[in-house]
C-alpha cells in the first residue's frame, strides 16, 4: 500500500517549508491552509479554534475564532529569571495573560492570533528558546527528572536531557526563515535532513529519564526510557525501556495504550549511541500508511521485543547488557521547601493543571513575576505540571514566601494529597480532539473528590487522579489509580488500577458516567478501601486484588485483558 497523505506532505514541504508564508500573509482568513496546518506543527504550533464560540460564530456565518497554540522546546524544563520575565510579557501581550505548564515540562502559550504568531514565536526566541520541534513527526521535548533535592544526579540528566534534544533537532533551516527571517538557502537536496529524510518520523517519538526510586517522568509511558543506574555513588549508565505511549482511539480495539518494555543496560558513555539507532529503527520500519497504528510501540508490538534487540544490536555493532535492578516508590512530585547539600532552598508548588494567570482567586503571573525580579537560581517545570523555584538563597527565602502569600498563591501545606496528584489535558474551549471538559473541570471535581475521601477517612491518602479530555492520554490519565477519559460532553470512562509507581496501566471499570455517577461508583470501592487495604496498600493495587478490575494479564496492552468488572 503507499504511505499515507501525510507522507506525501512532508515529502513535497520542501523540508517543513510548505506554503507557511503565504499562510501568513493571507489577513482575510485567522487560519492557514489545511495542510500548512499540519507542517506548523514540526514549528511547534497547532491551529485551534474557540469552541465556546463555534456554533454562535456559525450561526454569525462566521469562521471559527481561529488562534494558535504554540509550545515550546524546553529539554528538563528550565529557565532563568531572565527568561521567565521576557516569557511573562509576550503571555500578556499575545497569550491572553496565561503561561501553561505541559505534561511534557514545558510551557504552552494559547489564544495567539495569527498577525501576533511571528512576534511571539522571535520574543520567545530572544528569549534564547525555541518552539521548533515541540510538536510534529520527530523527537520532542526531552523530559527529566527535575528536583535538585532528591536528585544529587540531577545535573547529570539535565545535561544528557540536552544532549539528547540537541543531537535530534530537524537540520532544515525552515524554522529560521519563516519565523526569524532569514535568508531562505536554495534547494533542497536530501542533505537538509541527514538523520531524518524528507519524510521525517512515522510519528512523534518522546524520550524520558528517571532517577529512581522517583518515577516523575513515568519513563514506562515514553517511546524511550533511561532509568539511571547509581552504583557507589556515580552515575555510571541506564536502564533502557521501549515502546510506552498513552493515545488510543475509542472503539478501535487496534489502538491502546501500553507500557515500555525494559530491554537491557547500557554505560553512560554510550546513551546517544542507543538513542540514535532506536529512533532510527522507528524511522525506517513504523508505520506509516496507518497513522493510528503509527507510533513506536505499534512498532515494537509488531515485531516483537527480541526482534527489537537484534536489530539495535546489528546497527550498535554491541549488545545491551542484562538490566540493572532498580525500584521506583511513585510518580508524582514532592511539594514544599527542600534544603541541598550546599545550603540553597528549593519550593516545589503545585499548580492545578499548569495554568499560570491571574485571577480573582490566585495571582500567579503576578506572583511568579514579583519573584523572578528578585530570584537568582532558575525556574525549573515537572512533567506533573508544577513548579519549582530553584536554588534560593537562605536570606531570600522568607521574602519569595511572603511574595506568594501577598498574592494568594496556595502553599504546599494546603494541598490533599489527592490534590498534589491530580493531572488534567487542556481540552474544551481549545482543543479540537476534546470530548468532554478536563482543565476547567478538575478544580470543583477535585473539590467533591475531597470531600468523599474524606468521609472515610482517606484525605491525606495519596491516591493519583487524572483527567483527560478524549482518549489520546495527553494527562497520562491511563497511568492512574483513577483515570477518567473524556467520552462525550460531561461523561468520561472510569479506569482503576494502575500502580502508584506507573509500572501498570489501569483497567476500565465502567463507561460513560456523569460526575454524579463517577461519585456513586466511587463511593463503595473507595468504603472498602478504608475498610480492608492491607498496610501500605495503595489504591490502584487494592483495586486489582479485590477484583474491581483485572490484573492486566499482558502486561503491555490491556486490549489484550481480560474483560473488566462493568456493573450497573
Amino acid at each position: 500500500m503507499a504511505p499515507g497523505e501525510d507522507e506525501a506532505l512532508k515529502a513535497e514541504s520542501a523540508y517543513l517549508r510548505g506554503t507557511i508564508t503565504d499562510s501568513l500573509a493571507d489577513m482575510v482568513t485567522g487560519a492557514v491552509t489545511p495542510s500548512d496546518a499540519k507542517l506548523l506543527k514540526f514549528h511547534g504550533i497547532y491551529q485551534q479554534d474557540d469552541r465556546d464560540l463555534r456554533n454562535e460564530r456559525q450561526k454569525q456565518k462566521l469562521e471559527p475564532a481561529f488562534s494558535f497554540l504554540i509550545r515550546l522546546r524546553m529539554p528538563g524544563g528550565v529557565c532563568t529569571p531572565k527568561q521567565w520575565l521576557q516569557l511573562d510579557d509576550l503571555a500578556h501581550r499575545y497569550g491572553h495573560g496565561s503561561l501553561r505548564i505541559t505534561t511534557r515540562q514545558t510551557f504552552q502559550f494559547h489564544g495567539v492570533i495569527k498577525r501576533h504568531l511571528k512576534m511571539t514565536i522571535a520574543g520567545i526566541n530572544h528569549a534564547l528558546i525555541s518552539t521548533v520541534a515541540a510538536c510534529g513527526d520527530v523527537n520532542r521535548n526531552v523530559v527529566c527528572h527535575n528536583n535538585p533535592y532528591l536528585s544529587p544526579h540531577h545535573a547529570a540528566l539535565y545535561r544528557l536531557a540536552r544532549e539528547i534534544s540537541d543531537r535530534f533537532l530537524p537540520a532544515t533551516q525552515a524554522y529560521h526563515e519563516i519565523w526569524l527571517d532569514g535568508e531562505h538557502i536554495v534547494g533542497n537536496s536530501a542533505a537538509e535532513e541527514p538523520f531524518y529524510g524528507r519524510t521525517y518520523l512515522p510519528r512523534k517519538f518522546k524520550i524520558g529519564l528517571a532517577l529512581p526510586p522517583w518515577n516523575d517522568v513515568d519513563v514506562f509511558s515514553q517511546d524511550l526510557g533511561f532509568i539511571a543506574v547509581i552504583e557507589d555513588g556515580e552515575l555510571v549508565g541506564f536502564n533502557v525501556c521501549v515502546g510506552g505511549g498513552m493515545g488510543m482511539t475509542h472503539g478501535d480495539l487496534g489502538t491502546h495504550p501500553r507500557v515500555a518494555d525494559v530491554v537491557g543496560y547500557a554505560p553512560i558513555s554510550r546513551i546517544l549511541e542507543v538513542a540514535e539507532q532506536t529512533i532510527a529503527i522507528q524511522r525506517d520500519f513504523g508505520d506509516r500508511i496507518n497513522r493510528r497504528h503509527a507510533r513506536f510501540k505499534y512498532t515494537i508490538e509488531d515485531r516483537g521485543i527480541e526482534w527489537f534487540r537484534k536489530e539495535l544490536s546489528t546497527r550498535m555493532g554491541w549488545t545491551l547488557e542484562e538490566p540493572h535492578e532498580f525500584h521506583f516508590d511513585g510518580n508524582g512530585d514532592r511539594l514544599g521547601w527542600a534544603k541541598d547539600a550546599d545550603g540553597f532552598w528549593h519550593l516545589t508548588l503545585g499548580v492545578m493543571s499548569g495554568r499560570l494567570r491571574d485571577s480573582p482567586e490566585v495571582e500567579w503571573l503576578s506572583a511568579l513575576r514579583k519573584v523572578a525580579e528578585i530570584h537568582e537560581g532558575d525556574f525549573r517545570l515537572t512533567t506533573n505540571q508544577n513548579l519549582i523555584i530553584a536554588r534560593i538563597h537562605a536570606q531570600r527565602k522568607r521574602s519569595i514566601e511572603a511574595i506568594l502569600r501577598k498574592h494568594r498563591v496556595p502553599l504546599p501545606d494546603a494541598w490533599t494529597e489527592v490534590r498534589r496528584l491530580a493531572m488534567s489535558c487542556v481540552a474544551f474551549p481549545t482543543c479540537g480532539l476534546a470530548m468532554a471538559e478536563s482543565e476547567r473541570w478538575l478544580p470543583s471535581w477535585v473539590d467533591r473528590l475531597e470531600t468523599l475521601l474524606s468521609e472515610f477517612g482517606l484525605q491525606q491518602e495519596p491516591i493519583s487522579v487524572r483527567v483527560s479530555g478524549c482518549p489520546n492520554g495527553c494527562a497520562r490519565p491511563f497511568l492512574a489509580e483513577i483515570g477518567l477519559v473524556g467520552k462525550s460532553p460531561g461523561r468520561y470512562n472510569l479506569y482503576l488500577g494502575a500502580a502508584f509507581d506507573g509500572s501498570r496501566l489501569n483497567s476500565l471499570y465502567k463507561e460513560s458516567l456523569n460526575e454524579d455517577e463517577l461519585l456513586a461508583a466511587l463511593r463503595p470501592i473507595l468504603e472498602h478501601y478504608s475498610c480492608e487495604r492491607l498496610e501500605g496498600e495503595h489504591f490502584g493495587d487494592f483495586a486489582v486484588r479485590s477484583g474491581y478490575v483485572p490484573p492486566i494479564q499482558d502486561f503491555h496492552s490491556p486490549a489484550k485483558a481480560a474483560q473488566p468488572r462493568l456493573e450497573s
